[in-house]
């Protein structure tokens, strides 16, 4: 068994200043921000960079893993507030409404939207998939919930309508009325 070693405590600030860093510069430009950027503004070489970050998906996931883990806890606390098709809604309404205001989020949670056999499920995805199937079978026990539909399925229209809520008028004020035509179709 190999053991992990804690870090140092300055990579331990170099890893915590490239995260607060990279987060600003997701929210000011989006997924597609220099790396090379966001080493300089965190004071650190892009080596540095790199070597706690491997490719910008690893960057992008460890910079927005707080608000994701977020996400699943939201979905647990509505299951316990509301019935669970208004929970699946709400969560759903929440969900999208974060992927318009979080530049960069929408990509990443994109990633949790591919499926197949050779896709690699990051751990933001996992998050987010593991939530939509809580909320989903609790949809289908209470019967408000068409019994095909799978998770996967749902997360791809939801991620397709933040889309075209942010297109029709760029704030997602059509968010609400997208997401009550999607469900009003998935009702059993």
């Amino acid at each position: 068994m190999t053991q992990v070693r804690p870090m140092r405590a300055d990579a331990r600030r170099n890893y915590e200043r490239l995260l607060k860093v990279a987060a600003e510069a997701f929210a000011e430009h989006g997924e597609g921000a220099s790396l090379d950027d966001i080493a300089k503004r965190a004071g650190v070489g892009s080596g540095t960079l790199y070597r706690h970050f491997p490719t910008r998906q690893a960057l992008l996931e460890a910079a927005y893993l707080d608000r994701v883990e977020g996400f699943a806890r939201r979905a647990d606390e509505l299951a316990k507030e509301l019935p669970p098709g208004e929970a699946l809604a709400e969560w759903l309404y929440e969900l999208c409404v974060g992927t318009i205001q979080v530049r960069g989020l929408k990509t990443l949670l994109g990633s949790a939207m591919v499926d197949g056999s050779d896709a690699v499920l990051t751990v933001c995805g996992t998050h987010v998939r593991g939530a939509a199937a809580r909320l989903v079978a609790a949809a289908r026990a209470e019967g408000t919930l068409r019994p095909d539909v799978e998770p996967i399925e749902l997360l791809r229209l939801a991620h397709g309508v933040a889309g075209a809520a942010e297109l029709a008028d760029g704030g997602g004020e059509s968010l609400r009325r997208y997401l009550s035509l999607l469900t009003e179709g998935l009702r059993a």
